[in-house]
């Protein structure tokens, strides 16, 4: 059998990205399957420990032991980069594919690319993060020309602790920034529950939106040489005309 093997570079505290990534995987299953490499991340902050957990030497090694497995992509899946600046992803994609031979993605350079494909300038972001880590996010997205013209976070500084707000929760978040009108919104956390009430959010709200762990697997989809409109019931992400390969 033909198979197509996505590998995740994972928080070691994360337990929402595996079930939710499997879940948007279902229909493409056993033909299309993700796999799940751990390093050490416990908090989210900008304290100097929590900064080295993102030292890139881990993240080559798990990459290493994923490869070990013959993946046809390897992603980062997490957020780091949206406030230790958008180059840090760069910069680590370009090492594992040197590393492994194959192509590389994260979560965060998913998402810009939806954004610049789609002409979003104007955006609604919901997080769990801290007051300094959202003012990082926001002014790293100010400098690229998007403008964060609501947003609201949580002051958690986790990570276990993000996946235990429930969905009514995120849902009332989104709601919140949506009523300033942005071009799209952007659930950005891989410990989130925000996959599973994007669609009904989208038809109530109108508007795009864009949750982690979803764009993470439409990137993954597309290196891979898969289309991403074969993942039904999660969101406009996966149909819309603009994001075709």
């Amino acid at each position: 059998m033909n198979r197509t093997l996505l590998g995740m570079l994972t928080p070691s505290s994360n337990t929402v990205l595996e079930p939710y990534t499997a879940a948007l995987l279902h229909e493409l299953f056993p033909r299309v399957t993700a796999h799940f490499q751990r390093f050490t991340v416990k908090e989210i902050s900008l304290s100097d420990r929590a900064l080295a957990q993102f030292d890139p030497t881990p993240q080559l090694e798990a990459a290493r032991l994923l490869d070990d497995a013959r993946m046809d992509v390897i992603a980062w899946n997490g957020t780091s980069a949206s406030w230790l600046g958008f180059e840090t992803d760069r910069q680590l994609c370009a090492a594992i594919t040197e590393t492994t031979g194959v192509p590389a993605t994260s979560s965060v350079l998913a998402l810009n690319e939806i954004l610049a494909r789609t002409g979003v300038t104007r955006l609604g972001l919901v997080t769990p993060y801290l007051d300094d880590i959202q003012a990082a996010i926001v002014a790293n997205y100010a400098a690229e020309g998007v403008e964060v013209v609501a947003e609201r976070h949580l002051n958690d500084r986790g990570n276990f602790s993000f996946s235990e707000y429930d969905e009514q929760t995120l849902a009332e978040l989104v709601r919140d920034v949506a009523r300033s009108e942005p071009q799209a919104l952007a659930i950005l956390c891989t410990n989130l529950r925000g996959a599973g009430i994007v669609p009904a959010l989208e038809q109530e709200l109108g508007i795009p939106i864009y949750d982690s762990v979803s764009v993470t697997v439409w990137k993954c989809l597309q290196l891979a040489g898969q289309d991403p409109a074969a993942i039904h019931g999660w969101g406009g992400l996966f149909q819309d005309p603009r994001l075709r390969a």
